[in-house]
C-alpha cells in the first residue's frame, strides 16, 4: 500500500512522540554509552566456532587436509580480534566489579585466547555428544546426519562455548550465545548450568535447563523436558530474590528422563541409573536403579466401537 504525502504529515509528531518515551522508560534504551556487544557479531562469531568445530560442515565444503591449515589460521585471527572487541564491550557494562578499573581491551584480548585455546578440548567433547546421539537414535544413520540435522547437537555446540565463556566471568554475551541457540532450535539450556560428557537431548524442543543445574555424564532427555527451581529463596529481610542459590535439580550419570517430565529443586537428585517417565512431575530426590512414572489414565469412548483390548484401563 503506497502512503501519500499527506499521509506523512504526522511524522515528525510522532517522532517526538517516540523520542520522549526516552527520557520515561529509561531502563530499556541504552544512549549515551559505548556500544554493548552487537547481537548480528555474537551470531557469525558462533558460525565461525562452528567451522572450527566442525570443519567441512559449513560454509567452507570443499576443504581437505592439505588446505584446512590456511583456513583454520584465517579463522583463529579473525576471531581473537572480533572476540576481543565484543568481550571488551561486555565487560564495559558488566557489573564485575574486579574488572572495573582495569584494561578492557587486554583483558578481552586474553579471554578470546583462553576460549580459542579450548577448542581441542571442546572438539573432544562435542564428538562425544555426537556419538552419543548416534548411538541413543536409531532413527540416525550416520553422523553427518546428527551433525547437519540434530537440534539438541546444535544447541550443545553452543551451550558449550557459551559456558567457556560463563566460567571466564564474562558478562551478557554466553546468554547472548545460548538464547540464539534456543530461538533456533527450541531448546533453552542456561550457560551456568554443568552438564557432563556424552549428553544428549532427543528431538529437543521445549527442553528448559536452568542455570544451576547439575548433570552427570551419558544423561539422556527427550522432548519437553523441564530442569527448573521448584520456588524462588527470598532474602528475609529485603524480600529480594536471592541469586547465586542452588535451584534447579542434580541429575546423576546414566540417567534417562522422558518427555514432558518436570523435575524441580535445587535440592532434588535423580540417582545414577534411574528413569523418570513421560509427564512425571518430581519434586523429591530419586535413589539410584529407579524408574518413577505417573499412574496409566484411563480412556473413555464415545460412540464407534473399540477393540476389546481396550476394554481396560490403559
Amino acid at each position: 500500500m503506497s502512503i501519500h504525502l499527506g499521509d506523512k504529515k504526522s511524522l515528525p509528531a510522532l517522532t517526538e512522540r517516540i523520542v520522549e518515551t526516552y527520557e520515561e522508560c529509561r531502563g530499556i534504551h541504552h544512549l549515551g554509552h559505548s556500544p554493548l556487544p552487537s547481537y548480528r557479531e555474537i551470531v557469525e562469531i558462533l558460525a565461525d566456532l562452528r567451522e572450527l568445530i566442525f570443519p567441512g560442515y559449513g560454509r567452507r565444503q570443499n576443504l581437505h587436509l592439505a588446505n584446512v591449515m590456511y583456513h583454520v589460521g584465517d579463522l583463529i585471527e579473525s576471531l581473537h580480534d572480533r572476540l576481543g572487541v565484543q568481550i571488551a564491550r561486555a565487560f564495559a557494562h558488566g557489573s564485575d566489579i574486579e574488572h572495573a578499573n582495569h584494561n578492557h581491551e587486554a583483558k578481552a584480548r586474553e579471554f578470546a585466547l583462553e576460549l580459542l585455546e579450548s577448542i581441542p578440548s571442546l572438539r573432544h567433547t562435542l564428538a562425544e555428544d555426537v556419538q552419543a546421539a548416534f548411538d541413543g537414535d536409531p532413527a540416525a544413520k550416520n553422523l553427518e546426519e546428527i551433525i547437519f540435522c540434530y537440534p539438541g547437537v546444535s544447541a550443545m555446540a553452543v551451550f558449550r562455548i557459551a559456558n567457556r565463556l560463563h566460567r571466564l566471568g564474562i558478562p551478557l554475551i554466553p546468554r547472548m550465545m545460548t538464547e540464539y541457540a534456543h530461538s533456533k532450535t527450541g531448546i533453552d539450556i542456561h550457560p551456568g548450568a554443568t552438564i557432563g560428557r556424552r549428553f544428549f537431548i532427543d528431538h529437543g524442543t521445549g527442553v528448559v535447563i536452568g542455570e544451576t543445574t547439575v548433570i552427570g555424564e551419558d544423561v539422556k532427555v527427550y522432548q519437553g523436558v523441564t530442569l527448573g527451581a521448584l520456588s524462588f529463596p527470598r532474602d528475609e529481610q529485603t524480600g529480594e530474590i536471592l541469586r547465586g542459590v542452588k535451584r534447579h535439580p542434580t541429575i546423576e550419570d546414566q540417567v534417562v528422563i522422558y518427555a514432558n517430565a518436570t523435575i524441580l529443586g535445587g535440592d532434588t537428585i535423580i540417582g545414577r541409573r534411574s528413569v523418570v517417565g513421560s509427564s512425571a512431575w518430581v519434586t523429591r530426590s530419586i535413589p539410584s536403579d529407579t524408574t518413577v512414572v505417573i499412574e496409566n489414565p484411563g480412556l473413555r469412548y464415545r460412540g464407534g466401537s473399540r477393540p476389546p483390548e481396550y476394554d481396560y484401563q490403559i
